[in-house]
């Protein structure tokens, strides 16, 4: 008797952990539908973007061969300053940037201000100063892809869109790996859609496994991609770099800045990374006749020891400096240099070994995402990631379509009891208060989310009246 009286005790235990955990199920799987909805459009340009932008450095040279490369030979360049005149009698105006030879096959880019406000590169043979041609100001075919990347090419609110996928896809990779882990005995044996794929290509089983599978293989890259592509972000990146860089002049804390500081920032003024983009330009202190000139400030950036490929920043008015950054692949030679455009004399002298903790990691992690840490192997493994996400999105597409209702948008049902549905939006409300736009779309989303449920409730009032 009591052995019965306590399997019938178990029975409705059983029966309402079953219910408990397929309502988790569909609430997670409704807001895992609806942030697929917002960002596999933007998943795909990211993948396809991000896939070219990483062999930039092998691309652009060989689309602007023209521009870029020139033959190697036995004789010395010329001096800086006889290329950059080459430049101006090509294209009158100022010179805001000059960046040498990084290698000896390798034309001197010049930047010059045109009196109309245009900027321009002038690329320049640093043999014999001959002019090869010119393009605007980040206007080769790499800068242009990494505009479509960001969606900076269409305005700041669609640049905020992308930070908006991006915390989305945070948490739309969460919930899909609950979506994916197995529950189910049988399938635990089989292994079928945990990490094969079952049924051909005519069935949805099939695009469903080959969703999961694919996510669980791309997914920890995924990820990373997100994370550390948000310190790009229009909002989020802009605050959260102020707050990391934002004292002591835009500089790391613990690094001496005891110099005149001028309004201008190093992000303004020459190409630099993600941690010294609020970073102030000192003011040139020395006094003396004349200035130094660009070919010795080149002379003291070299005898520095600055790495090839760095470009420089020309002094712009009287009080202006001589700045020299670099940023190659190895991270612990990227260096930024300030000279004094009178004395010469380095005014202040920043590694990467000069940053503080987040800054370190974030500037790792950026590096690690635009596939420079490692060189090919970093390259090639986020291509195959991007590869992997575009089938991702693929198949995600290709399973809806099979599994939605005709006429209707195939949203995943509601959980039997609401309490679920509030404690996964609850949940979700974490990414939106450290993602503050993903918190006001999951606003907007949450909106539309109960309208929806309101018409899908008239509806059925209407159908059985």
């Amino acid at each position: 008797m009591s052995d019965l009286s306590h399997a019938e005790g178990r029975a409705p235990t059983r029966a309402r952990s079953g219910a408990s955990a397929s309502d988790l199920y569909r609430a997670v799987w409704r807001w895992h539908f609806y942030a697929g909805l917002l960002v596999l459009p933007f998943l795909i340009i990211l993948s396809v973007t991000g896939g070219i932008y990483l062999f930039r450095h092998q691309l652009d040279p060989l689309i602007h061969h023209n521009l870029m490369r020139v033959e190697a030979q036995g004789t010395p360049p010329r001096p800086p300053s006889a290329q950059v005149e080459a430049a101006l009698a090509a294209r009158p105006g100022t010179v805001f940037r000059y960046v040498p030879p990084s290698s000896g096959t390798a034309a001197a880019e010049v930047g010059v201000r045109t009196p109309g406000g245009e900027r321009i590169v002038v690329y320049v043979n640093p043999y014999d100063a001959t002019v090869l041609g010119e393009l605007p100001d980040r206007g080769t075919a790499m800068w242009l892809v990494r505009q479509i990347h960001s969606l900076v090419i269409a305005g700041p609110v669609a640049n905020g869109l992308i930070e908006i996928a991006g915390g989305w896809t945070i948490l739309l990779i969460g919930t899909g790996l609950y979506l994916w882990w197995p529950r189910g005995s049988s399938r635990t044996r089989e292994r079928g859609g945990v990490v094969s794929l079952r049924g051909t290509p005519r069935r949805r089983v099939f695009w469903r496994d080959l969703h999961a599978v694919t996510g669980l293989i791309v997914g920890s890259v995924l990820l990373f991609l997100a994370v550390t592509g948000m310190p790009w972000s229009v909002f989020w990146g802009s605050y959260v770099n102020k707050w990391a860089n934002g004292h002591n002049f835009g500089y790391p804390a613990g690094v001496r800045v005891n110099l005149p500081m001028s309004d201008e920032h190093l992000g303004h003024a020459a190409p630099t990374t993600w941690s010294l983009e609020q970073a102030r330009v000192p003011h040139s202190t020395g006094h003396g006749p004349q200035p130094i000139g660009l070919d010795a400030a080149v002379e003291t950036f070299n005898r520095l020891g600055l790495a090839p490929g760095y470009a420089v920043a020309l002094p712009s008015g009287p009080t202006g400096v001589y700045t020299a950054s670099v940023y190659p692949n190895d991270l612990s030679k990227q260096r930024v240099v300030h000279l004094d455009q009178y004395s010469g004399r380095p005014l202040l002298d920043m590694t990467y070994a000069d940053y503080g903790p987040l800054g370190r990691a974030l500037e790792w992690g950026i590096n690690v995402h635009m596939g420079q840490q490692w060189g090919l192997a970093n390259q090639l493994v986020l291509l195959a990631a991007c590869i992997a996400t575009v089938l991702l999105c693929v198949s995600a597409a290709v399973m809806w379509w099979k599994r939605r209702p005709s006429g209707s948008l195939g949203v995943p049902p509601l959980p039997s009891d609401r309490r679920v549905l509030r404690g996964v939006v609850a949940i979700l409300a974490i990414g939106g208060v450290i993602f503050p736009l993903v918190g006001l779309s999951l606003l907007v989303m949450l909106a539309a989310d109960l309208a929806l449920i309101r018409f899908g409730r008239r509806r059925r009032a209407t159908a059985h009246a």
